[in-house]
């Protein structure tokens, strides 16, 4: 068995349990829940090992590196990520039904890695701006704060469908019924704001640094560089509006899902519809 039948598996495990929480919110059933959780960490070790599958499998290529240099390897890891920061945020916060607003960014990510024919899933030999020791610690920190911030996307989302049901006098009446006080979801969505703030400002800092190394310099302006910053500059005006304007709800949860946008346009619109230094990461 190699890396791809493995990361195909936890495709189709990573659908289960988007369907499962998917069933959890609908029949607030608990043991709905503890299967849904059980299918997530199953698929999360066997996405672990199909990514150290895949790095072996690069030396045996002759090629070794570490599995994030390409697009396809990207999507991969970010999935992991964001199931990673999920089983965490579900041991430590104990509610199963942000499954529903998590899960299904991991199951998208790897289906779309699989399924696009603009996205190669071959092993190839690094270009010479990727051979650098910067490159695990650039991606890693940049990936976990997407992870992040996708959750809290999630988070936002479901706090705005939570606050309309309750003013329609609906919360005990839909799906929404089950979700958490509304206190609640906004305390975990600044609180998952706050961790990929720090991890996108590492990513940034060890990007900067990678830069200067590859390219001879810290900032050039590329189109990839300059919409991190505006996405940097988005969370960062979300936590300061917290900190010194007490901004909280919906405010939060609609910066949360603007941000989570920015995210998505720096890592998405920037590859495929814009060209620069960074171009390499759409093939």
């Amino acid at each position: 068995m190699d890396s791809s039948q493995l990361l195909g598996i936890t495709t189709l495990l990573y659908l289960a349990s988007t369907i499962l929480y998917m069933a959890l919110l609908i029949f607030k059933n608990k043991s709905i829940g503890k299967v849904a959780i059980a299918v997530t960490v199953v698929g999360f070790l066997i996405q672990t090992a199909g990514i150290g599958l895949r790095w072996y499998e690069s030396y045996q290529l002759g090629v070794g590196h570490a599995p994030l240099t390409n697009m396809y390897e990207s999507l991969v890891f970010f999935a992991w990520a964001t199931i990673l920061l999920y089983i965490y945020m579900e041991y430590k916060f104990r509610t199963q039904v942000i499954g529903a607003f998590a899960t299904p960014f991991a199951f998208v990510a790897m289906a779309y890695g699989s399924l696009s024919a603009k996205i190669s899933q071959d092993i190839k030999p690094l270009i010479p701006a990727l051979q650098s020791n910067w490159l695990i610690a650039h991606v890693i920190t940049c990936f976990i704060g997407y992870g992040a911030f996708a959750i809290a996307g999630g988070l936002g989302m479901m706090y705005l469908l939570k606050k309309s049901a309750i003013r329609k006098n609906l919360s005990d009446q839909t799906l929404t019924g089950s979700l958490p006080d509304l206190k609640v979801i906004d305390d975990v969505t600044h609180k998952t704001i706050v961790f990929g703030f720090l991890w996108l400002t590492a990513g940034i800092i060890t990007g900067a640094v990678w830069a200067n190394e590859a390219w001879g310099t810290y900032w050039s302006w590329d189109p990839k560089e300059t919409w991190s910053l505006i996405t940097w500059f988005i969370y960062a005006s979300t936590l300061h509006a917290r900190f010194t304007r007490g901004w909280q709800g919906s405010r939060i949860a609609w910066l949360a899902i603007l941000g989570f946008i920015a995210v998505f346009f720096t890592y998405f619109g920037v590859n495929f519809w814009l060209s620069g230094l960074h171009s390499y990461g759409s093939s």
